[in-house]
């Protein structure tokens, strides 16, 4: 495999974990909503 492809995977793999943490606590999920809706409220 390429470097640069593997690169690609490590990084996917990360943002999916990143988002499997997020999920484990709503507050975050919920504060990062919140400042998505502020920006165009």
């Amino acid at each position: 495999m390429k470097p640069r492809r593997a690169l690609w995977w490590v990084g996917i793999a990360i943002v999916l974990a990143a988002t499997v943490l997020a999920y484990q606590h709503p507050a975050v999920m919920i504060q990062l909503s919140e400042q998505v809706w502020a920006c165009f409220g």
